[in-house]
């Protein structure tokens, strides 16, 4: 997992985040403001996984953006105020210890 929070993101990047969003999505983001943004590139199974985490963990708003090869690693945008954010990156860097394969 790789990822980048974004502290006061700039209009003109909130708007190519947006190109790369389904249209319901856009269209929903567009009624929120957001003080940060974590971008997190992963696998698609825990691109799922995340955003479940991320949305139980704090109160935050996600997205998977297009363009990235989504048969192997997909990018999930994270929104909310700074301290959401982080709460969210928080909680998704606490279950890397944690597996979903059990042997």
């Amino acid at each position: 997992m790789n990822y980048r929070i974004i502290n006061a993101p700039l209009p003109e990047v909130l708007h190519m985040l947006e190109r790369r969003m389904p249209p319901d999505m856009r269209t929903r983001m567009r009624d929120r403001s957001f003080d940060a943004i974590a971008l997190i590139q992963t696998s698609v199974p825990d691109l799922f996984f995340y955003a479940d985490l991320a949305q139980k963990a704090s109160s935050v708003f996600t997205v998977e953006l297009f363009g990235s090869c989504p048969q192997h690693i997909s990018t999930l945008a994270v929104f909310g105020d700074t301290s959401a954010v982080t709460a969210a990156v928080q909680a998704i860097e606490a279950s890397q210890n944690q597996t979903g394969f059990h042997g």
